[in-house]
């Protein structure tokens, strides 16, 4: 195995996510499903698990509560993912996808798990603060539980003192990191809409998101700005590059997990020393075969290895 640099990952909100698939969806009626496929689910969680898929380390914290907690727990046992788990304030939530078949389109309902108090959030920042190991990757990302102020992420960070801190968040969480920025943050990553949503017009071509994320570097948003393009691929900016890796042409299946199989690709290719182009391009590897996988699933190691050729690095 590879020599890398520890990387830890928060989960506060993980979910038992549950996959099926109906003929059509028809209101009003009794659905028929498919039998159920049942997967760890969360976004940190999820950069865990697709990390241990491509052969590297993790180290996932995961807030597990109830029943649903203890049949999650189960899974990521299973997966050979090593985790430690925190009590959350309440039931582990579940999510929903249906396929329709006749469609192909996809339907997630996401329940919104337990509220946090303020003393649940204080037992993280203890947490953190005992394993954070300077030099390592600290990952946040996936939705923010109930309870929690706009500015989790930067109290998050500041209880991971010396940590690269990784940050892939989305709506008032992340306006609220461009806003203000967490001061060391080392990667920021969005997808396009998000983007386009704080650059407040369309971001048409690689240039424009290229733009939009050198001006974040510049102001001090992160030392590292990623934006994903969807089906072309992805920009990455610092202060030293402007470049963009190319998404390999794929039979798109689920989209679902393709973010966090980026994140994971990304950081254990820094986590082992690799420069940022070959960071970018196994990201993008990672994404592209997540989404050629059913519904929940991540990237497989052999669709990743097969499809790097395809993602090309080149200058924006």
């Amino acid at each position: 195995m590879q020599v890398q640099t520890p990387v830890i990952t928060l989960t506060l909100n993980p979910a038992l996510d549950m996959s099926s698939e109906v003929p059509a969806l028809i209101p009003d009626q009794k659905l028929r499903c498919t039998d159920p496929l049942l997967d760890p689910g969360g976004g940190g969680l999820n950069v865990s698990r697709a990390i241990v898929a491509l052969g590297g380390e993790s180290l996932a914290l995961v807030a597990l509560g109830g029943l649903t907690g203890d049949r999650l727990a189960g899974l990521i046992r299973a997966d050979g993912v090593p985790f430690l788990a925190l009590t959350a304030p309440g039931e582990t939530r579940l999510s929903l996808t249906v396929t329709e078949a006749t469609s192909g389109r996809q339907y997630r309902f996401m329940l919104p798990g337990p509220r946090w108090s303020e003393q649940d959030q204080e037992r993280v920042f203890i947490l953190l603060r005992a394993s954070a190991r300077p030099g390592a990757f600290g990952v946040i990302s996936g939705s923010q539980p109930p309870g929690v102020p706009v500015d989790f992420p930067a109290r998050l960070a500041r209880a991971m003192p010396g940590l690269n801190v990784v940050l892939d968040t989305s709506g008032p969480a992340l306006k609220e990191a461009v806003d203000h920025p967490i001061p060391g943050l080392a990667i920021l990553r969005m997808d396009d809409a998000e983007a386009e949503a704080l650059a407040q017009g369309p971001l048409i071509s690689r240039s424009d998101s290229a733009d939009f994320a050198q001006g974040l570097v510049d102001h001090g948003v992160a030392r590292l700005v990623v934006v994903a393009r969807g089906a072309d691929g992805s920009v990455l900016v610092d202060k030293e590059r402007r470049i963009f890796a190319k998404a390999a042409k794929v039979k798109v299946k689920s989209t679902v997990g393709a973010g966090d199989s980026f994140v994971a690709g990304l950081v254990l290719a820094l986590a082992r020393g690799e420069t940022a182009e070959a960071a970018l391009s196994l990201g993008s590897a990672a994404a592209s075969a997540a989404v050629t996988t059913d519904a929940t699933q991540l990237c497989r190691y052999d669709d990743v290895m097969r499809l790097l050729p395809e993602c090309v690095i080149s200058q924006v």
